[in-house]
């Protein structure tokens, strides 16, 4: 089925041309992701999409058997009604529906009430409350009564993704989910959740995302803005990195012979005569075609973050014996921890348990209950906050920079100028005098960003810095993190990111209880994963010995023929491949996270780009076949 057309769509901000004359269509069942800069118009073409804004010129038609849902970066909710009542407020025939019954129940409405028992029939809508429970809980909303105007930024974009799940989740409608960075403000497990909801649902989505291994899990289309033109790539996001290559490639290519071009050209017309025959008038005009061509090079330069970092001495970070509490809520419990030379730490946990807090501790801007900190005399902090940038009036983004400093020391001992370091941060010229209020969200936090190098830290604390980067940011970032030679503790739910970048993990397990995992975040799965599974063996054990102690009554028991007692156990055979599968499983994704690298970082020979591609095909194949015999294999462990 045919769903949305998009022909020669165009779109300007103010002065600022963000996409021309672009074209696509979306049909039933695509899944896309949709990547770019910031600034180049993602959310714009989300909102033309969703009916919230208009383009300067072109043709949208969605069919009109589509249902729209769309999830905005900055919600809006009736403040003074609960989150129960925001759920139920809005249009939905199931809504509208379980509301009429709740009401025809209530006043004992018996004529009523057995025509809307054939209408929840015809809907479906008996397991609503199910669903909406599964969702909400999913989410971590457990506050059904809490104000809307009380909830934070955090919890009103989990309350929109939300009611956006819940209305594609009842009815036959064809619905189109359009999602603008919905990873944003959820932490792993919610990510892992709505990847498998998303990718079960027969939903046709559209989504901008930075979370490369959600996008990956997810979608199985990207489309790409770059310098207003459209691509459209199918597959997965390694396939899209080789894709890009390649038009890149292609590109310079062209260019370059419309430069030769040009210059033979132009020396033509210098010896031009003043008298113009008509022949010479077409190859004029041919001229400045290839002169728009030759001049249409994009003086794209690679980001470069090799900063001269101030020197930290032998003492760097101590926590001794913190206690932070907020009334019967325990952040930090006795908490012991003395930081190391270029220490990598991520902080993980539940939504909730203190993560900010713990790092506004470590910054002095929360006080601890009791216990000491004590920081290295040298220690200079670079802290990216949630709280995005800190300007007490606007100011111009040349302004903002220079007011740190005019020029940024590099570690080969030269110096780059405030304008220069602004253009390898991907601000042109011309964007460096605009407004900083007039920026996108993204554009401010690689903003932000900036501002945090040009301090020249040597103790970097980053809470959430993934969010709302571009895919290009973040790879750069990445590239600078990990030659950067101080210590870096780093909060995000970007799996991808934390995995590449941390040696260790603080996990806030709650109740002030922190631990030290001493790996990246996959591999805390893996762990926890295995230990679920020995709990959980365990409690049957127990479950077993307590019932039939208690009570001998077979009723009671409820044993099925095949109970774990008569487990089959492993042979010889399946043990020692069982034991092969716990180093080969890690080393492949070892192998995986290797490959991408090389193909993020855009440093691999061009004639390798294919080998490597298909090299992490097979390897993600031979992943998944393994882990499967794992898990297969595992039921039959003994405990």
């Amino acid at each position: 089925m045919h769903y949305v057309n998009v022909e020669n769509l165009t779109k300007s901000f103010v002065e600022k041309p963000l996409f021309t004359n672009i074209t696509f269509n979306i049909e039933q069942g695509d899944k896309i992701a949709l990547v770019a800069k910031n600034g180049a118009g993602k959310t714009t073409l989300l909102r033309i999409l969703a009916g919230k804004d208009t383009a300067d010129a072109g043709k949208l038609w969605i069919n009109k058997d589509v249902s729209v849902s769309f999830l905005d970066q900055n919600p809006q909710f009736e403040e003074d009604k609960n989150v129960l009542e925001n759920i139920l407020s809005y249009d939905h025939p199931v809504i509208n529906t379980v509301r009429d019954y709740e009401l025809a129940m209530e006043h004992h409405d018996d004529a009523h009430l057995t025509e809307l028992m054939g209408k929840m029939d015809e809907l479906n809508a008996w397991n609503f409350e199910s669903t909406v429970k599964e969702i909400l809980t999913s989410l971590n909303i457990t506050d059904l009564d809490q104000l809307a105007g009380s909830m934070s930024g955090g919890q009103r974009k989990r309350l929109s993704l939300a009611k956006v799940l819940i209305d594609i989740s009842f009815g036959e409608r064809n619905n189109f989910l359009i999602l603008d960075e919905p990873t944003n403000h959820l932490d792993f497990e919610m990510i892992e959740w709505l990847a498998e909801f998303l990718s079960d649902n027969k939903t046709t989505l559209l989504l901008v995302t930075h979370d490369r291994f959600f996008l990956d899990l997810v979608c199985n289309e990207i489309i790409e803005i770059d310098n207003q033109q459209l691509y459209i790539h199918r597959g997965d996001f390694s396939n899209y990195l080789v894709r890009k290559i390649e038009r890149e490639e292609a590109d310079a290519s062209s260019l370059d012979k419309a430069k030769n071009l040009y210059r033979k050209e132009l020396a033509w017309m210098r010896k031009q005569p003043k008298a113009r025959t008509t022949k010479s008038k077409s190859r004029q005009d041919a001229f400045y075609e290839v002169e728009d061509k030759a001049n249409s090079g994009r003086n794209e330069d690679k980001l470069q973050l090799h900063v001269k970092m101030t020197r930290i001495g032998g003492k760097i970070l101590e926590l001794k014996k913190v206690h932070k509490a907020f009334g019967e809520k325990k952040i930090l419990k006795g908490f012991d921890y003395t930081f190391k030379h270029r220490e990598r730490i991520g902080v993980i946990g539940k939504n909730g348990v203190g993560k900010s807090t713990f790092l506004n501790i470590i910054m002095g801007l929360e006080q601890p209950d009791s216990g000491k900190i004590n920081t290295g005399e040298t220690v200079v902090y670079g802290y990216f906050h949630q709280q995005g940038l800190q300007v007490k009036e606007d100011k111009r983004v040349i302004e903002f920079v220079k007011n740190i400093a005019e020029n940024f020391p590099l570690a080969d001992g030269t110096k780059v100028s405030a304008g220069k370091f602004l253009e390898l941060f991907q601000f042109t010229p011309d964007q460096q005098f605009t407004y900083i209020s007039k920026l996108s969200g993204g554009e401010k936090k690689r903003l932000q960003l900036l501002s945090i190098l040009f301090a020249n830290p040597n103790f970097l604390i980053l809470d959430e810095p993934t969010n709302d980067l571009d895919l290009v940011t973040l790879a750069v970032l990445e590239d600078f993190l990990e030659q950067y030679q101080g210590c870096v503790i780093i909060v995000s739910h970007d799996r991808y990111f934390m995995d590449k970048l941390v040696d260790h993990l603080f996990v806030f397990e709650g109740d002030g209880v922190v631990n030290d995992f001493p790996g990246n975040y996959t591999e805390w799965r893996i762990d926890e994963a295995r230990k679920k599974k020995a709990a959980n063996s365990s409690s049957r054990q127990e479950s077993k010995g307590t019932v039939l102690t208690a009570t001998p009554e077979p009723i009671v028991i409820n044993k099925k023929p095949d109970a774990p007692n008569n487990k089959r156990k492993l042979t010889f055979k399946e043990k020692f491949e069982f034991e092969n599968l716990q180093t080969e499983i890690p080393a492949l994704e070892k192998e995986k996270a290797e490959l991408n690298e090389k193909l993020l970082s855009g440093s691999a020979p061009y004639a390798e780009l294919n080998t490597m591609i298909a090299r992490i095909g097979e390897v993600s194949k031979q992943l998944e076949t393994k882990e499967l015999r794992w898990l297969e294999l595992s039921e039959f462990v003994e405990q």
